[in-house]
């Protein structure tokens, strides 16, 4: 591991230290790992995409009262502090304003594949085990019901709508969870995603079936 990924790992570590659990440290860490694995398939320049994938969630707009360009401000001055040239800290600035499910209808057609990799490793740690635990979280975290039988999801939101969206923890799944294993961008990805994606059908299935007690 070189210098500068060591120190993007211990400045995350600290900034996140006490974050929700679901965007943690051990998110980033996840992250970071399965960008990793992915790119290892692609033709594509390593330090952005790790960079890129330490730094994403430094500072998620829905713990920041919805600011979208804390991150970038904060990502800046690390990268800055670093030293790296200011091509790769456009590039890596790039990635963080446009890796999530809420702004894709707003990102460029054309994407970077260093974009493409550390977005699918951010949906695939959105899906599976880990996406149940995490959605899970962040619904107690937010004090949402898991699930109302007369509360139906609400697909096709608008951006604005969803950030303000605080349905039950089961509807997140079919807005956004169930929807993700067809958005990935890469092969990879989408082998990954696969596995993950039954996994939480499965879940669903036994969770009704517990639910609905005759």
């Amino acid at each position: 591991m070189n210098k500068i990924i060591q120190n993007a790992v211990q400045f995350v570590k600290e900034k996140l230290d006490g974050a929700e659990a679901g965007h943690d440290w051990f998110h980033i860490e996840r992250v970071w790992k399965l960008s990793k694995k992915i790119a290892k398939t692609e033709n594509c320049n390593i330090e952005i995409v790790e960079l890129s994938a330490l730094l994403h969630d430094i500072a998620d707009p829905k713990f920041h009262n919805g600011d979208e360009t804390l991150a970038l401000k904060i990502s800046r001055a690390f990268l800055e502090s670093q030293n790296i040239d200011e091509k790769i800290i456009q590039q890596v600035l790039f990635v963080i304003q446009n890796i999530s499910f809420k702004n894709r209808g707003e990102a460029p057609e054309t994407l970077p594949i260093e974009l493409k990799i550390v977005q699918d490793a951010d949906r695939i740690d959105a899906i599976g085990a880990i996406g149940i635990a995490r959605t899970f979280n962040f619904g107690g975290y937010k004090n949402n019901l898991m699930y109302h039988p007369d509360l139906k999801p609400q697909l096709n939101m608008s951006k604005d709508e969803y950030k303000k969206s605080n349905g039950t923890t089961i509807n997140h799944f079919y807005e956004k969870l169930l929807l993700l294993k067809d958005l990935m961008n890469t092969e990879e990805g989408k082998k990954i995603a696969e596995e993950r994606h039954d996994f939480m059908l499965n879940f669903l299935n036994q969770f009704y079936k517990e639910w609905n007690v005759d």
